[in-house]
């Protein structure tokens, strides 16, 4: 019976240390870590949202502003994962990248994603999300994400993969 538990145990890290080497993987490049936040925030109905998971793409002081031409409006990491956590997501909610323009130097990056986003109204959209990242201890983490939708008005750039 000994061994079992201890085949069991052995297992059980096993997995779980292969399983944080497949996400730390994420972190360590700029593609990785953003496309890795699409798969976290897009789930199907009734599916629940790892928090843990996308908290670990992001510096603890991390800032979200959603903003347009009128206003703009901030929120921490905590206040964010806090939304996440909204019924409206457990029905299920769908990123995709369309477009991305990415410029780094010396450990700090601006990434400018251009994406298509469905909720579970059937509701679609297009917009300009802005990522400020950095690059410190073997991992790039996100500091700030900076999002505005396409509107009938402003339509999303050419440079960024809008009309052309």
């Amino acid at each position: 019976m000994k061994h079992y538990r201890f085949l069991l145990l052995f297992l059980s890290i096993s997995i779980n240390a292969l399983a944080q080497e497949q996400s730390d993987s994420s972190v360590t490049s700029i593609d990785g870590i953003i496309n890795e936040l699409l798969e976290e925030i897009s789930i199907e109905k009734g599916e629940k949202m790892d928090t843990a998971a996308v908290r670990n793409l992001f510096h603890p002081a991390a800032q979200f502003t959603v903003a347009d031409s009128i206003k703009a409006e901030s929120v921490s990491l905590d206040d964010f994962l806090t939304l996440l956590k909204d019924p409206y997501y457990e029905e299920g909610y769908l990123e995709k990248e369309i477009h991305k323009v990415v410029d780094e130097y010396n450990g700090i990056a601006q990434v400018f994603q251009t994406f298509y986003g469905k909720d579970s109204e059937g509701v679609d959209d297009k917009g300009v999300n802005s990522y400020q990242l950095t690059y410190y201890k073997g991992r790039w983490w996100i500091v700030s994400l900076l999002w505005t939708m396409e509107s009938k008005g402003k339509p999303i750039p050419a440079k960024y993969g809008g009309i052309k």
